[in-house]
C-alpha cells in the first residue's frame, strides 16, 4: 500500500482556514433512507466529539398515494468544533 503525505505551508493554511461549523443536508425520495443516513452520520459525528444540532424533515405522508410523485425526505445536521445552537440556516453541502 502506498501512502503520500503533504505538509501544509503557512500560506496554504491561511488560504484555506478550517471552518468551525458545517451544515450538511441529506435529501431524497421518501423511502430512500435519508433519515437512517442522517442518523448514522449524526452518531459518527457525536462519537468524534463534535457539537451538533439536527433537523429531520419528513414528508406529509410516509408513502405518497399510488400514481403520484414521492414526497421528499431530508435530514439536516449542523456540526462543528464550536458550540452549535441551531440546525443551521443555510447548508454547505447537499447529498441525494
Amino acid at each position: 500500500m502506498a501512502t503520500a503525505a503533504h505538509q501544509l505551508t503557512p500560506e496554504e493554511a491561511s488560504a484555506n482556514p478550517v471552518p468551525e461549523a458545517i451544515v450538511v443536508r441529506f435529501a431524497g425520495d421518501s423511502g430512500d433512507g435519508m433519515q437512517l443516513t442522517g442518523g448514522q452520520f449524526t452518531l459518527s459525528t457525536a462519537l468524534a466529539g463534535n457539537d451538533l444540532a439536527t433537523f429531520p424533515d419528513f414528508p406529509a405522508e410516509i408513502r405518497a398515494p399510488q400514481g403520484t410523485l414521492f414526497g421528499v425526505s431530508a435530514f439536516q445536521i449542523n456540526f462543528g468544533s464550536a458550540r452549535i445552537d441551531t440546525a443551521g440556516t443555510g447548508f454547505s453541502s447537499t447529498t441525494s
